[in-house]
């Protein structure tokens, strides 16, 4: 963020130190929203200059709301955000400006936080690949590379981060969401257990597997804001001691030719300094996730059936037409799915929820986030085939958690000869949040320090 600190705890600990004037902050960003292309749909600048000098008067009289407070945030437009239309990327939902905030948003408000603006997506949330039609799609792709896709479908919740426009930005995860863009940009994401959250508020997709959480450039930051997302104070976790840990890398990962040759480099390289650093890594097979797969593959993807129920009236009106149509026509997809598939996949999911934790025995699981850095951009624009085959590659190995509730975190685990960033994801069984969390702090240290 220009002069400013990369990281929304320390952008906190300077506000309240005196060192950042958080009104000076809320403008440095939205005018480097405004500068942006394609990274937001629509910004409240009256509102977060509100936000921001009740924050000065707060750090005045030296009475935080939260270690967050007077921090920018800015939130992905799915999200009822009071006078704003939420348009899920689309521009055929909003109707009428929201009249409240949704829960995690008055939850952030209450604690201080400076809401920026609504970011871009993929039109109702429905790709891994983040492209959008009606409101362009951004883009910052490394290595000063022809533009890459941002990844999907929190597209702009991710490059407004990774461009320094904010230091944080909320998404959501029904099949990786939150997941693959942090992966394609080099970020951290956190995708909690999905019970965390009250989602009042948030246009859903697939009722049964939506998430939202936080993008940000370091887990700390991903975490502090999940709490404040839930109501809840700042918690001060301890990172577990390595030698109390046992990781699981999935030796699948290692044998599976769809994964990129750079993607499985550095998935060995992250196994070997997680050892180093006293990690207890342990490479075998698990059959619980290879019978998801397996299960996806045959059934298809639960949350195909559950968006077309979502979104079957609006496709059945005149309305549809002005869709995007790569997003129209994985909707109309699924009616070819059976019931039995549906009924399949409802009932697999819980039997395999419980063999996962059975797999893994108190132990995080260690995989790729994404088989595949990210593409390039202009041929799957040009190519509705090209786009669909990719997308669902990109999206395979994250459907996964999200099949399953395992939380997630996803952390950079370097580049490919391309200098396109590669990403790892640690995951628990569904529930095990806080266990996962103490892990992935010791794993981030060791990472980020070159063990």
């Amino acid at each position: 963020m220009d002069s400013f600190p990369r990281t929304a705890l320390d952008i906190g600990q300077a506000i309240q130190n005196g060192d950042i004037d958080p009104v000076a902050l809320a403008q440095h960003c939205l005018d480097k929203a405004r500068a942006s292309d394609a990274v937001f749909i629509s910004l409240t600048p009256d509102r977060a200059l509100a936000e921001a000098e009740a924050a000065a008067r707060r750090r005045q009289l030296g009475i935080p709301l939260s270690p967050l407070d007077g921090v920018p945030l800015a939130w992905k437009d799915l999200f009822d955000i009071t006078g704003t239309l939420t348009t899920a990327g689309s521009q055929v939902l909003a109707k009428a400006p929201a009249k409240r905030d949704a829960t995690a948003v008055r939850h952030a408000t209450g604690s201080g936080m400076v809401c920026i603006g609504k970011t871009n997506l993929t039109e109702l949330a429905y790709s891994g690949l983040g492209l959008n039609p009606h409101y362009g799609t951004p883009h910052h792709t490394p290595a000063g590379s022809e533009p890459r896709v941002p990844g999907g479908s929190s597209s702009g919740s991710a490059i407004a981060v990774a461009k320094g426009i904010v230091p944080a930005a909320i998404g959501t995860d029904t099949a990786g969401s939150l997941r693959v863009p942090a992966a394609f940009n080099g970020l951290v994401s956190y995708r909690p257990s999905q019970t965390h959250h009250d989602r009042q508020g948030v246009t859903p997709l697939a009722e049964s597997l939506d998430t939202i959480g936080p993008i940000a450039t370091c887990l700390p930051d991903c975490m502090a804001i999940n709490d404040i997302l839930r109501g809840n104070a700042v918690q001060n976790r301890v990172p577990v001691d390595p030698e109390r840990a046992v990781i699981v890398l999935d030796t699948a990962c290692l044998d599976d030719e769809s994964i990129e040759l750079g993607v499985r480099q550095n998935l060995e390289i992250s196994a070997e300094r997680l050892a180093r650093a006293g990690f207890h890594v342990t490479r075998r097979y698990m059959a619980s996730i290879g019978d998801t797969l397996n299960l996806i593959k045959r059934h298809g993807w639960l949350g195909a059936a559950e968006a077309y129920a979502e979104y079957r009236e609006l496709l059945e009106r005149d309305e549809a037409a002005r869709m995007d149509p790569r997003v129209r026509q994985r909707l109309l997809a699924a009616q070819s799915m059976t019931p039995d598939s549906v009924v399949t996949l409802y009932r697999q999911r819980t039997a395999l929820q419980a063999r996962l934790r059975q797999d893994l025995a108190g132990a995080i699981l260690l995989t790729p986030t994404v088989a595949n850095v990210a593409p390039i951009l202009a041929p799957l624009e040009a190519d509705p085939e090209r786009f669909a085959e990719v997308n669902l590659a990109t999206l395979r190995l994250s459907m996964v958690a999200s099949l399953l509730d395992s939380p997630a975190i996803t952390m950079p685990s370097g580049f490919d000869e391309h200098r396109q960033y590669t990403s790892i994801q640690l995951s628990a069984p569904c529930g095990e949040d806080e266990a996962l969390l103490r892990v992935a702090l010791a794993a981030g240290e060791c990472m980020s320090d070159g063990h």
